[in-house]
């Protein structure tokens, strides 16, 4: 028998039998965990219950889009926006959905970049003083008077047209910081049973943007990973394609998604109950748009807080009973605490002190152009814009993102004696 038999035997001989039980330990990145003790690392039932509820996000970012609509003041509405930035930076949450704040900065900008060019271009209505530039004006025929192309361009006029659009821009800032914090989702589930269906086409509409966003920041990565461009028109016209595909793919499983779950069917509800219903509600949409004219005018300071009051009453009594006909159930529904009513507290008040300040001392909130005075900080209102700030600090942190665990060593095979 040659040496390789002979080695060949002697492994054969060492090998254990099937019935044959070894006291060899099996190295421990090679054996098996017991079926009992293996664990599948899933999202604690509790962490669900510890994040804030969706719709004060969006209370608490109207209220501050509220109190941005009530000064001009280019320092206070600064202030806001980095008020909602630095919540969005410290709570925002690690979803796709929650990349869209980037998105809205950046059409504000856009915003304030197109006011100015318009008014540099079309002129202003403001009359000014201080000339900055002199462009050459272009006659247009008597129909067109009141417009202009070309011309003087004041320093008045672009602190007017930049005043106004930082108006605009913080409130677009406001709407993405709520984008940007709430889930979608979990803010349809919350909805009552009476707006189910005008809540599925707002949270599909509010949805499109970040969804887009996110296709096109995958497309483009895709696009460099291969070497082809992904800047300039050529790029955006390659890239386009495949994002309205992809927004057509979503579109269509999402409605075989909604007739799974029996989308759209109500159940039988008496003649009176809905008559009552579209009543209350109707009534109370009047009531509040009367009301909210007569609070935001200085003539209806009387009656626009008690009809702003009756009509809120009525149009949640028409939503309660518009509920009836929609049946739904739901799973581990968001809880309304303390946080969420301290987060949206924090949002009233500053629109609410907005409101007092603005009433109090308008020329703070409101600087002038012509004269052309440079702005100034008021102190207590922008303290009371500072009250924004309370999110950060009692809402709970956005959960980490879990790195995937390091796949286990190899065992080194032992060489033969």
């Amino acid at each position: 028998m040659g040496a390789g038999g002979a080695l060949s035997a002697r492994a054969s001989a060492a090998a254990p039998r099937p019935h044959q039980r070894t006291d060899t330990p099996l190295p421990a990145s090679s054996a098996p965990a017991p079926r009992h003790q293996r664990t599948v690392p899933t999202r604690p039932a509790s962490a669900a219950r510890t994040q804030l509820h969706p719709g004060a996000w969006w209370l608490w970012a109207l209220a501050l889009g509220t109190a941005a609509t009530r000064t001009t003041n280019p320092l206070l509405l600064a202030l806001l926006v980095a008020v909602s930035a630095y919540v969005v930076t410290a709570r925002r949450p690690h979803a796709p959905w929650s990349r869209s704040y980037g998105a809205f900065v950046k059409l504000a900008l856009a915003v304030l970049l197109i006011r100015l060019a318009f008014t540099t271009v079309l002129g202003s209505p403001i009359p000014g003083t201080h000339t900055l530039v002199t462009l050459p004006e272009v006659p247009l025929p008597h129909w067109a008077q009141g417009i202009r192309l070309g011309g003087r361009v004041t320093a008045e006029g672009l602190a007017f047209a930049l005043y106004d659009a930082m108006k605009l821009a913080a409130l677009l800032v406001c709407v993405g910081a709520a984008n940007a914090l709430a889930n979608p989702s979990r803010l349809l589930k919350s909805l009552p049973g009476a707006l189910y269906e005008m809540g599925v086409a707002v949270v599909v509409a509010l949805t499109f943007a970040p969804n887009l966003i996110a296709d096109v920041h995958r497309l483009r990565a895709a696009r460099r990973l291969r070497g082809r461009p992904d800047k300039g028109v050529r790029g955006l016209l390659q890239v386009g394609l495949p994002v309205l595909e992809g927004a057509l793919e979503r579109s269509v499983a999402l409605a075989a998604a909604m007739d799974a779950r029996g989308y759209g069917r109500t159940a039988e509800v008496p003649a009176a109950v809905r008559r009552t219903t579209a009543a209350l509600t109707l009534g109370g949409l009047l009531g509040v748009c009367a009301g909210t004219y007569g609070v935001l005018t200085a003539a209806g300071g009387t009656y626009g807080i008690p009809v702003l009051l009756a009509g809120l009453a009525a149009a949640l009594a028409g939503l309660w009973l518009g509920g009836r006909r929609s049946p739904r159930t739901r799973y581990r529904p968001d809880r309304w605490d303390a946080r969420a009513w301290l987060v949206t507290a924090s949002g009233v008040a500053v629109a609410a002190l907005m409101f007092v300040a603005a009433s109090r001392d308008p020329a703070a909130l409101h600087p002038g152009v012509v004269p052309l005075v440079a702005p100034s900080l008021p102190l207590w209102p922008a303290a009371a814009v500072l009250l924004g700030l309370l999110p950060a600090f009692v809402t709970p942190a956005p959960e980490p993102v879990s790195a995937p665990a390091p796949a286990p060593a190899p065992a080194p095979a032992k060489e033969p004696s």
